[in-house]
């Protein structure tokens, strides 16, 4: 049974909102997972967002969303992603100060994914999982060789080819979803079962 709280903290332009899911173990691991972009209607709401969230839950590990600020009831405005970076890293400092140093998984969705690629080069993480990164749209840093990126091959927002371009020299693997756009419409068991595959794989 999964148990929710909200939380409320500061960040560097205000308070920020958020969602915690417990697993009903000793958690194994925290994770925080970052929404698409604010300026086209992403939240911690999403669909992809609560997925991980859940998924991650089901895994034994506590799972952090929040709304990035200008979202809800997040407090500022919309920073291209340089103030949102700060926001991701609020939220791990909170996470840290509450359930210690276990191992710390990054996740995004999107544009979340960019700023959890560039949390990454501040904070470093255990593993991270990167769903539709906004390639192309926001200049991607290089991450880690063990994270999981997942991309559909029909994603009309973020082209496939960029995204592999992008991998490319780092010799990323990605895991392709053929048919599936951007949002993952009727792929969200599918991307559950990858990720639960994925973790329950490395044990951590």
């Amino acid at each position: 049974m999964t148990t929710l709280a909200k939380f409320t903290i500061s960040g560097n332009a205000g308070l920020l909102e958020g969602i915690i899911q417990f697993p009903s173990v000793t958690p194994g691991a925290i994770v925080v997972v970052a929404h698409p972009l604010p300026t086209m209607g992403g939240t911690m709401e999403n669909k992809v967002v609560t997925t991980l969230a859940k998924t991650f839950v089901e895994l034994g590990f506590v799972a952090l969303r929040f709304n990035f600020r200008g979202v809800g009831g997040s407090e500022g405005a919309f920073d291209e992603g340089r103030g949102e970076v700060e926001d991701v890293l609020a939220v791990v400092s909170y996470a840290r100060e509450r359930y210690g140093n276990l191992p710390l998984v990054l996740a995004g969705f999107s544009f979340g994914a960019y700023v959890q690629a560039c949390a990454a080069q501040q904070y470093r993480a255990q593993l991270m999982v990167l769903l539709a990164p906004a390639v192309g749209r926001f200049a991607m840093p290089p991450v880690p060789q063990n994270t999981l990126v997942i991309h559909g091959d029909l994603d009309e927002v973020v082209l496939l080819a960029d995204v592999l371009l992008w991998a490319r020299p780092q010799q990323l693997p990605v895991v392709v979803l053929p048919g599936a756009g951007h949002f993952f419409h009727g792929r969200l068991n599918q991307i559950r079962q990858i990720v639960q595959q994925y973790f329950t794989a490395l044990q951590l």
